[in-house]
């Protein structure tokens, strides 16, 4: 196996977590609801906006924070959520590129 193949597997590993957070639909409803409110929102604001209870949506919190889609910040008692999806994007891109690269050199 060549190096830049090598490199393209270890791309699709390391973007394997970032997928599987995008593979449900209620992260992608959150992901679009925090896109359309820059400002952030909290989560009673997005529970009001999405057919889950709180604890549901605070857990697709944790896990859209812990992949880096989102931030928090503390505002009072209420920690409201705000889209940061710039690293995600870079290695999703990185991806698709090096795939590119891969299926272009190969023809």
């Amino acid at each position: 196996m060549s190096q830049r193949t090598e490199h393209v597997l270890q791309q699709f590993k390391d973007c394997i977590p970032l997928l599987e957070v995008l593979t449900d639909e209620n992260r992608q409803a959150i992901i679009m609801l925090l896109a359309q409110n820059k400002s952030g929102m909290n989560v009673n604001a997005i529970a009001s906006h999405i057919d889950l209870s709180r604890p549901a949506v605070s857990h697709h919190l944790k896990v859209l924070k812990q992949s880096g889609f989102i931030t928090s910040e503390k505002k009072g008692v209420e920690n409201y959520y705000v889209l940061t999806v710039r690293k995600p994007l870079e290695q999703l891109k990185a991806l698709i590129t090096a795939v590119e690269a891969e299926c272009n050199g190969s023809q």
